[in-house]
């Protein structure tokens, strides 16, 4: 196989080329600079040097030294190292509620008894609205109750929960005890068929 038989120039050239490219890399990456590179300094105008270098808080600073220089400078470090905190004493890191300064009480003159004033006492517990519209009664078994409530009805014995919160705890032969199994309420209702008008 020949690879480049048919144009041999091109071959030739892109050989050439490639050598450049690898003596270029070569130069840049094993030569080091004979000269550190130095930027031409500003030149300071007589309005630059009349402004001030003034801290937040109102004191001057030290002018910054225009440096390109990467290296670490003792000098300064020290200076930062004994630079005193003079805040208001409140510590930034921690969540802390600022106190108001204290006001002077008012002087209240009250006729009832001192102190808080008593909760409200808690809502009533809501009605059971359930209606007795019958039972059953056989022999040998428990005695049956029919309870609506809207267009629902409902038939249970004694210990039965119905409509997934009420109880009934006894049928008795006037009433019966139902128990708001949510708001640990009781009610009796009563035992009366009401007749259709």
């Amino acid at each position: 196989m020949q690879i480049g038989a048919e144009n041999k120039q091109k071959v030739i050239w892109a050989s050439a080329l490639g050598a450049v490219a690898l003596l270029t890399i070569a130069y840049q990456m094993f030569s080091s600079p004979s000269a550190p590179v130095t930027a031409a300094q500003p030149t300071t105008t007589t309005a630059g040097k009349a402004r001030k270098n003034v801290s937040r808080n109102g004191k001057e600073r030290a002018p910054k030294p225009e440096r390109l220089d990467p290296t670490l400078d003792l000098r300064l470090l020290a200076q930062t190292e004994q630079t005193k905190y003079t805040g208001s004493g409140r510590n930034i890191f921690v969540a802390q509620v600022d106190i108001p300064a204290p006001v002077a009480p008012a002087v209240i003159e009250s006729t009832g008894p001192i102190g808080p004033p008593a909760p409200p006492p808690p809502p009533p517990p809501p009605p059971i609205n359930l209606k007795f519209f019958g039972f059953a009664n056989k022999p040998g078994e428990p005695k049956k109750v029919f309870l609506s409530q809207g267009d629902d009805v409902f038939i249970a014995v004694e210990g039965d929960i119905v409509d997934r919160r009420y109880k009934i705890v006894h049928i008795g032969p006037a009433s019966i005890e139902v128990e708001d199994v949510l708001y640990n309420n009781r009610q009796n209702i009563p035992l009366t068929q009401n007749s259709p008008g």
